[in-house]
């Protein structure tokens, strides 16, 4: 609608960790080298294999089994997390006995994640109500604090609604509070080897698909992240900032650049959804659909915006 000379949009970084085998922890296969990639990242999407294919053998020659995949995993993450725990933890009750009283909040930390990970349970599921405690575990990057989105990889035909062993996915899911959908990669694959939109489009309808699952799975990853857009649109450039949800209009300033918060006046904002029904910044103005907004305004996602300010 703007036509500009660029269009920038927002992007979300998603690594490809291969080879986390049994025995990771301990540093088989390669297991080290990608429990440290792990270490790097915000967020887990956790693929799972929940399609019967002869010609793909699980390890070892057993039957597929969705749920003893996903144990293994978290299994591995835990080991390696109350390693990460154990090398600090004498150390820091040593310290508390002499009265050190970070020592003595770092314990306090430490001993609470222990006691949930030597159950075979995750660490995200400790809470803590300090801002103190939440500073501590928050420095630890922990591997199973991160939050999970569980992604069912499952055959063509079972695209649109899954199937028995996604159902269990789905399910354990639920119970541990965290997301799960349903992708067919091997559908994705050719979906993303047509060439036109139409072509995509079409490919969809006869599976009885609305969207590809990649789109599915990068607003699903943004929602995990707590993540939004908002978007500044000129002549010059159209571009998409991501922000976190619950952000001020002067932190998403800043976005772009500090001087921008630091020089805050206000913001000039139009609702996506007005600039789709009015077709023009100029039409929305004159509609009255402009909204002024000062440093307390939260920026939802969609919002087009001019920032004013003075350094």
């Amino acid at each position: 609608m703007v036509h500009p000379g660029r269009i920038v949009p927002a992007t979300c970084e998603i690594v490809d960790i291969a080879g986390l085998v049994k025995g990771a922890s301990k540093g088989e296969g390669l297991g080290n080298k990608f429990l440290g990639n792990i270490r790097e990242c915000d967020a887990i999407i956790h693929v799972i294999r929940c399609f019967d294919d002869d010609n793909i053998v699980r390890e070892g020659g057993m039957a597929v089994n969705p749920l003893e995949d996903k144990s293994i995993i978290d299994t591995e993450l835990q080991l390696k997390d109350l390693e990460t725990i154990d090398s600090q933890l004498a150390k820091q009750q040593k310290a508390a006995a002499a009265g050190n009283k970070d020592a003595k909040l770092m314990c306090t930390v430490l001993e609470a994640y222990k006691a949930v990970l030597e159950q075979g349970k995750n660490a995200r599921e400790v809470t803590f109500d300090s801002k103190d405690e939440q500073q501590v575990a928050h420095d630890l990057f922990l591997l199973t604090t991160k939050p999970v989105l569980y992604v069912c990889n499952v055959d063509e035909a079972s695209a649109k609604t899954g199937n028995d062993y996604s159902r269990q996915i789905e399910a354990m899911a639920a119970e541990e509070g965290a997301e799960a959908m349903v992708i067919a990669a091997k559908t994705e694959e050719d979906i993303a080897s047509l060439e036109t939109y139409e072509d995509k489009k079409m490919f969809l309808e006869e599976l009885g698909l609305s969207e590809s699952g990649v789109n599915r799975l990068i607003r699903k990853a943004y929602a995990l992240l707590n993540l939004q857009t908002f978007i500044t649109a000129g002549e010059m450039e159209v571009k998409a900032w991501t922000f976190h949800k619950g952000w001020k209009a002067p932190q998403c300033a800043g976005v772009i650049h500090t001087d921008f918060e630091k020089g805050f006046i206000r913001a000039e904002v139009i609702k996506f959804d007005d600039y789709l029904q009015y077709g023009s910044e100029a039409a929305v103005r004159e509609a009255g659909k402009l909204g002024i907004e000062g440093k307390d305004y939260v920026v939802q996602d969609g919002d087009i915006m001019h920032f004013r300010f003075n350094v």
